[in-house]
């Protein structure tokens, strides 16, 4: 093979690939049904025109006939007036036109079974193209789906990256740290200008309904043993009633002291984790 003839071939080659991949199947498939549409107009035309050589035909049949029939009275009329000359040669004009009107009635015979065989082609016709438009459809929407899955797939394979996860994990990382800094921001602002005893009451609330709980479920596991029955409140208020207020007052100021040296404990502990 020549360098030209390869070259030649290398040109075809690329042309049918760049043609190939430049067919859009909706397109090229409208494209079809609008030519298969465009031949079933010039088969009508076609069809129209053999239909109106059948009539034709027809009438020509019927002219002669007619003419044939003519004849026949001017010779039948030369007969009674005597003269069989002039009568001979209206039979033969008249013979004439028979033969004429028995080829035209060939004729028409032969158009007429032709128009019926076009029909039955035209019907033809114009059932493959409906079914080729009802194809059509189906594969336009064929196409469509595979077009939507395959976008669906490219998406999914685009999630698959392990990239965008890695970015989701390192904001939420982000944020959890903006978190914890806002919330020992405001912890540092209730320890320095709060009302620390309010914050200390705050936690102990907290964590002695957390113990209150747990020695509950205890109880109710048999871990421990069942509570005493608490004493009526008439016995409670009584007893109160009953303490001399002296006492009382003692009770109660004991009770604060020892309260706040609790707090002063934990303040120490405090300020002394953050000295280091």
């Amino acid at each position: 093979m020549g360098i030209f003839s390869r070259l030649a071939a290398l040109i075809k080659s690329n042309i049918n690939d760049l043609i190939s991949k430049s067919e859009d199947p909706e397109k090229m498939l409208n494209q079809v049904v609008l030519d298969m549409n465009n031949q079933l107009v010039e088969a009508k035309k076609q069809v129209a025109a053999s239909i109106a050589d059948e009539k034709r035909l027809a009438k020509q049949a019927e002219q002669e006939l007619a003419n044939s029939a003519e004849w026949e009275r001017r010779a039948m009329m030369a007969l009674r007036a005597g003269n069989e000359d002039l009568a001979k040669e209206a039979l033969n004009r008249k013979k004439e036109h028979d033969t004429l009107a028995q080829t035209f009635k060939d004729q028409w015979q032969k158009q007429k079974d032709a128009v019926e065989k076009l029909k039955q082609a035209l019907r033809m016709l114009n059932d493959k193209i409906e079914e080729a438009k009802r194809k059509k459809n189906v594969l336009i929407a064929r196409k469509k789906r595979a077009e939507a899955q395959k976008a669906i797939q490219d998406t999914m394979s685009g999630l698959k990256d392990q990239s965008a996860f890695e970015t989701f994990d390192r904001m939420a990382q982000k944020i959890d740290q903006l978190e914890a800094e806002a919330e020992a921001g405001e912890e540092l602002a209730e320890e320095y200008t709060g009302d620390v005893l309010a914050s200390q009451f705050a936690k102990l609330e907290k964590t002695a309904g957390a113990e209150d709980e747990l020695q509950a479920l205890k109880r109710k596991m048999g871990l421990l043993p069942a509570e005493a029955p608490a004493p009526p409140k008439e016995e409670v208020q009584a007893r109160v009633e009953a303490a001399p207020p002296s006492k009382r007052a003692a009770t109660a100021t004991d009770e604060l002291a020892a309260a706040l040296e609790e707090m002063e404990v934990e303040q120490q502990a405090e300020q002394k984790k953050m000295g280091r």
